[in-house]
């Protein structure tokens, strides 16, 4: 299955309330962001933590177009913390960490616009 990032991208199939519950997506603070020259398409390592019940997991996010390595730590950021670990290259992405696309196709992150608790699940 591909996904559009495009912002005219079609609708989805309809699912139901039950899929979405499923779907554990939860905020956490970026504590460190590295590059990732080994990924195919140009991205970063971001190391996250997602407070006491999930812990620190790494993502592996293809975010380079819009931000800078040093304005990553300290950002809250949403991700599916649910989903099996993915290998990509010689890096274990262990959780998937969501954005929008813009006009251009770059990734802008999903985070809230005011600060909660490591952890917070969306609903």
């Amino acid at each position: 299955m591909h996904l559009s990032h495009a912002p005219d991208a079609p609708r989805g199939e309809d699912i139901a309330f039950d899929q979405f519950l499923a779907v554990d997506i939860r905020v956490g603070t970026v504590l460190s962001a590295e590059p990732f020259p080994e990924a195919r398409k140009p991205a970063y390592k971001l190391v996250i933590d997602f407070g006491p019940a999930i812990g620190v997991k790494k993502s592996s996010a293809q975010i380079t177009d819009c931000y800078a390595l040093e304005d990553l730590p300290g950002r809250q950021v949403a991700a599916v913390v649910n989903f099996p670990p993915r290998q990509i290259g010689k890096f274990m992405s262990e959780v998937l960490t969501l954005g929008f696309g813009d006009n251009e196709g770059a990734v802008i992150l999903f985070s809230p616009d005011r600060p909660v608790p490591n952890g917070s699940r969306l609903f």
